[in-house]
């Protein structure tokens, strides 16, 4: 699949993949940054998301072929993987798959395992099944809608990304909604796999968030021997957004070690 992208500077080649209903937009700032300390940025709008195209397949196999096409089509050497929520296991899981093609990884608050159905992921659907754009004609109408459902305003305006102008009177959803809704269960899937990854790798935690617990740590030590482990203090799951500096600071000190 030809993936909508973004790009940003020359260098060592580095690919940012954003979580569930996010977009390459959530990237662009610290893309930026790293475009500026010699990284050649590539962030591109996994499928059903963003600008690319949507397809009623949508799991981690698809996912991670998508990124081998990318990285073919590009003709990318060895690029850096840094991956958010489920950006973060197609990350993992392409890592395993094919450690020759990857430098180094850096997952953001995820972990191997299968997750169950979580009650922010129902809200967020239920909050934008109600809807109806046929009766909504504002992004003002639209928020309010979603605030029954999504109160954080963080976590709505994150989602209200999603919104585009179809015409000069009609929003839609830019996001293939129905195609997500129906292959949800396979998107809590784990990665339960003999496959190692040798080279470095860094998972960062949101330390309020339980994303990645105690028991997950043997298992990520397991399939990736040379990771580390942070924990990002007073964040959640969006770890990247709630502490953009000390966040930049860790993954640049990685990028630099030898």
């Amino acid at each position: 699949m030809k993936l909508f992208y973004r790009s940003f500077g020359e260098g060592q080649p580095i690919i940012i993949l954003h979580g569930l209903f996010g977009l390459s937009d959530n990237w662009i700032t610290f893309g930026k940054k790293l475009a500026q300390n010699g990284y050649q940025v590539f962030i591109p709008d996994q499928r059903n998301h963003g600008q690319s195209p949507h397809s009623p397949h949508f799991n981690y196999l698809s996912l991670t072929d998508d990124i081998y096409e990318f990285i073919e089509e590009h003709d990318l050497d060895e690029p850096v993987l840094l991956g958010h929520s489920m950006g973060g296991k197609v990350s993992a899981r392409f890592a395993l798959e094919n450690p020759e093609l990857v430098k180094k990884v850096v997952i953001v608050d995820m972990s191997l395992r299968a997750y169950l159905n979580r009650k922010s992921h129902t809200q967020i659907i239920d909050g934008m099944r109600r809807v109806n754009f046929e009766m909504l004609t504002s992004r003002k109408e639209v928020d309010m809608l979603l605030t029954e459902r999504i109160p954080d305003f963080r976590i709505r305006k994150f989602i209200m990304k999603n919104l585009y102008w179809k015409d000069k009177t009609s929003l839609g959803w830019r996001i293939n909604f129905e195609a997500i809704c129906d292959n949800m269960d396979e998107l809590f899937d784990g990665i339960d796999t003999i496959d190692r990854f040798d080279k470095p790798a860094l998972f960062i935690k949101g330390g309020l968030s339980d994303y990645i617990l105690e028991e997950d740590i043997p298992t990520i030590k397991y399939n990736f021997p040379s990771s580390k482990i942070i924990t990002i203090e007073n964040t959640s799951h969006w770890v990247h957004a709630e502490a953009p500096a000390v966040f930049s600071e860790h993954v640049f000190n990685f990028l630099n070690e030898d």
